[in-house]
């Protein structure tokens, strides 16, 4: 390992855990900066298994949350209910990601050009749903109904093009579901927590043979920063949507989008 892919490394693990809770795609932007950078990993593990530290980050900042619904299950309805909750919004992309795993990983992953085009479709979709007169009905992510939470993951299943946005599709369809844009964000915190352990898990067993010492040193170096810039990005988030909307993800997505078709089409 080189000081130059520690750097790289460390860059793009600042990447992942600033816009992994946001809006925007993260799986994207990492995609699209490791292409034109020239960094490669075994089977895009690093870009996935990072994601990881960014999850630790919800695992922290909730870990009263957490401890009160896996404590509090075995005699607690509540509890019990809000787990399972994020487990039927969990189904539909676990169950479509594991079908359709190898033509995401070989075919969608290795397409930029449809990476940049997702970001500037989901900018707009984001600049729509900020001027919808939304009439949110459910105001605490841990009390979603079922039939709200199974229609947020068939959002979710959105996702699994590079380039949509697992926490962007997830909110949006929160918030056409009938939540308050805290709810939305908060549960696609929690939502996050089985979907991405489930992708990493997959990602690291597919790719165990092709890991070597340097893999995972790089590994190590995007996952701490993930985690950290993760932490603060999360705090932010909440009171950022609650008082501004999603008007400036929309265009982030849009700029990012447009300039990144731009190079590809230069070739670059």
């Amino acid at each position: 390992m080189t000081l130059p892919e520690a750097v790289t490394a460390a860059a793009l693990g600042l990447l992942e855990g600033a816009t992994e809770f946001i809006p925007v795609s993260s799986t994207g932007h990492l995609l699209l900066a490791s292409h034109f950078l020239g960094f490669q990993s075994a089977g895009q593990a690093f870009e996935v298994v990072i994601q990881l530290g960014a999850i630790l980050a919800i695992v922290v900042l909730y870990a009263g949350k957490l401890a009160w619904a896996f404590g509090r299950a075995p005699r607690d309805p509540e509890a019990r209910r809000f787990i399972l909750t994020v487990l039927v919004a969990f189904l539909p992309a676990a169950v479509l990601g594991l079908l359709l795993h190898d033509f995401i990983k070989t075919v969608l992953f290795e397409t930029p050009r449809l990476i940049a085009v997702m970001l500037v479709l989901g900018g707009i979709v984001l600049l729509l749903i900020d001027r919808m007169a939304l009439r949110p009905r459910y105001d605490q992510a841990d009390h979603l109904p079922l039939r709200t939470a199974f229609g947020i993951g068939l959002f979710q299943c959105l996702a699994l093009v590079p380039g949509v946005s697992r926490s962007g599709a997830t909110i949006v369809g929160a918030l056409l579901l009938g939540t308050t844009r805290r709810a939305a964000a908060e549960f696609s915190f929690f939502l996050s927590l089985p979907t991405m352990g489930a992708a990493v898990a997959l990602d690291l067993y597919e790719s165990r043979d092709q890991l070597n010492a340097d893999d995972i040193g790089l590994i190590a170096i995007g996952f701490a920063v993930a985690f950290l810039s993760g932490l603060l990005v999360v705090r932010w988030l909440l009171a950022y949507l609650t008082r501004h909307g999603f008007a400036f993800f929309g265009w982030w997505r849009i700029v990012v989008g447009v300039v990144a078709f731009a190079l590809l089409s230069l070739g670059f």
